[in-house]
C-alpha cells in the first residue's frame, strides 16, 4: 500500500536557486497537482474554520493564488499587497529589508475597513519581512490580524519567531531545513 502524501511530498526542490547554495522550495509542483492544491487549500483554513475573517490578505505573487482559493472558499473578499507600483488607485506603502537590500510593497488605501478581520496568506515565510511589512499595512488600515498562513516554513531563517513576537498566529502546512 502506497503511503499517503502529504502537502510536502507535492513540493520539489531546485538546488543553487535564485543563487549557489539557496535550495529553493518550489510550490508551482503543488498547485499544478489538483490533489495537492486542494489538500492545501483545505489545510490552510482548518486552523480558523469558524472564525468570522472579513478579508484574505495575499502576498505577491504566489500569496495571489492561496489567498484567491481561500477567500472563495471563506465566501470573502480578497486582497493583494503588491511590489511598490504595482496599483493602480492610492495607495500607501511600507518599505522593509531583504537579506539583499530593501523592498517596498503596497497596499489599496481603501481595500480594508477598520475592525476588519483578516487572514494573511503566502507559501512561504522566510525571514518574514514581506510578511512584517503587510501586517503593518493592514494594521495602518485599521484591521486586525486574524492569523498568517503559510504552506512552508523556513525555521531557521527566523520568520515564524519574528511574528509571533508581534503577537500573530502563525500556522505552516510543513517545514524544510536548509536555506
Amino acid at each position: 500500500m502506497t503511503p499517503k502524501k502529504t502537502v510536502r511530498d507535492y513540493i520539489r526542490t531546485i538546488v543553487d536557486f535564485p543563487h549557489e547554495g539557496i535550495l529553493f522550495r518550489d510550490v508551482t509542483t503543488l498547485f499544478a497537482d489538483p490533489r495537492g492544491f486542494r489538500m492545501a487549500i483545505d489545510q490552510m483554513l482548518h486552523p480558523y474554520a469558524g472564525e468570522e475573517i472579513d478579508k484574505v490578505v495575499g502576498l505577491e505573487a504566489r500569496g495571489f493564488i492561496l489567498g484567491g482559493a481561500i477567500a472563495h472558499q471563506l465566501s470573502t473578499g480578497f486582497v493583494p499587497i503588491r511590489k511598490k507600483g504595482k496599483l493602480p488607485g492610492a495607495t500607501i506603502a511600507q518599505e522593509y529589508s531583504l537579506e539583499y537590500g530593501e523592498a517596498i510593497v503596497e497596499i489599496h488605501d481603501d481595500a480594508l475597513r477598520p475592525g476588519e478581520r483578516v487572514l494573511l496568506v503566502d507559501d512561504l515565510l522566510a525571514t518574514g519581512g514581506t510578511a512584517e511589512a503587510g501586517i503593518k499595512l493592514i494594521e495602518r488600515l485599521g484591521a486586525e490580524v486574524t492569523g498568517c498562513a503559510f504552506i512552508v516554513d523556513l525555521p531557521e531563517l527566523g520568520g515564524r519567531d519574528r511574528l509571533e513576537t508581534m503577537g500573530m498566529d502563525v500556522h505552516a502546512l510543513c517545514s524544510f531545513d536548509g536555506l
